[in-house]
C-alpha cells in the first residue's frame, strides 16, 4: 500500500488487516523513534473509551516483519465522499468551507467537508488526541452513514500539533452529547484508560491529553487554527 512509512494489506486469521510494523516506520525530528505504531493503538483506545468507535479496531501483534500495529481493513462506500474539492464559491448544501486553492490545472478550488454529526466527532476526537495528519484520506466513508478514522500515527504529542482538514466548525459550541463524551473521557484517563494507554504513551503525553481534553470543555467550543504552524495537513488529501 502507498504510504510514507511501511504499510502492508494482509490476512490474519481470516480477517483483512493493515499491518504496520515498528521496523519500518520512517524516524521523525518530532515524535520519538519507534513509537507511531503505539499511538495508531492508543487512538483505538481513546475512540472506544468515548463509545463513538471512531477508529478501526487496532492490536499490537507480531508479523512477518516484526512487532506493529495491525488493524481491521475497511471497506469504504466509493460513491460517497466526506472531504472534497468543489469549484471555488460553490459550497454543496450541507457542506462546510475550509480553503481556498488551485488545482493541478490552475483551477480556483475550494476545500469542504460535510457538515454532519458522524463527521463532526471526528473533528472533537482529533483535538483530544492532538492529530498533527487528519488528510481527507484519512477519513473513511461507509456506506451506512458511519465516518471512520485512520492513521493516528502522528498524535499525541505533548505539544499543539493540530493539522486537519475539518476546520469547518472551528469556533462552534460543544453539543451536549460531546460534553458528556468529553467528561467520560476524563473519567476513563483517571481509570482503566490511563492504564492502557501506559502501554503506548509516555506519562507527560497522557497528562497532555488529559490538559487537552479540560481545556476543550472549559472552553466549550471547538478551536480554531492557532497561528503556530501549519493548520493543515500537506498534501491533504
Amino acid at each position: 500500500m502507498p504510504a510514507s512509512n511501511a504499510t502492508f494489506l494482509a490476512e490474519l486469521d481470516g480477517v483483512e488487516v493493515v499491518y504496520k510494523p515498528v521496523a519500518g516506520e520512517r524516524p521523525l525530528w518530532d515524535f520519538p523513534d519507534g513509537s507511531l505504531a503505539h499511538r495508531e493503538i492508543a487512538a483505538h483506545l481513546v475512540s472506544a473509551a468515548s463509545g463513538w468507535d471512531l477508529v478501526p479496531r487496532t492490536w499490537w501483534a507480531e508479523g512477518p516483519h516484526g512487532p506493529g500495529m495491525v488493524q481491521e481493513w475497511q471497506e469504504v462506500d466509493p460513491e460517497t465522499e466526506a472531504v472534497t474539492l468543489v469549484p471555488a464559491g460553490e459550497v454543496p448544501e450541507g457542506w462546510l468551507a475550509v480553503f481556498e486553492g488551485l488545482d493541478e490545472r490552475e483551477r480556483a478550488v475550494l476545500l469542504v467537508h460535510e457538515d454532519t454529526a458522524a463527521l463532526r466527532r471526528m473533528a472533537v476526537f482529533d483535538v483530544v488526541i492532538n492529530n498533527a495528519d487528519r488528510k481527507g484520506g484519512h477519513v473513511l466513508a461507509m456506506s451506512d452513514g458511519r465516518r471512520l478514522a485512520v492513521d493516528h500515527g502522528v498524535s499525541f504529542h505533548h505539544e499543539p500539533k493540530l493539522r486537519t482538514v475539518l476546520w469547518g466548525w472551528a469556533g462552534t459550541a460543544l453539543s451536549d452529547e460531546e460534553t458528556t463524551v468529553l467528561t467520560g473521557l476524563l473519567d476513563a484517563v483517571a481509570g482503566e484508560l490511563g492504564e492502557e494507554l501506559g502501554f503506548h504513551l509516555a506519562e507527560h503525553e497522557i497528562e497532555a491529553l488529559e490538559r487537552r481534553t479540560r481545556r476543550l470543555l472549559a472552553q466549550g467550543r471547538l478551536p480554531g487554527p492557532s497561528g503556530h504552524g501549519p493548520a493543515i495537513p500537506w498534501p491533504p488529501f
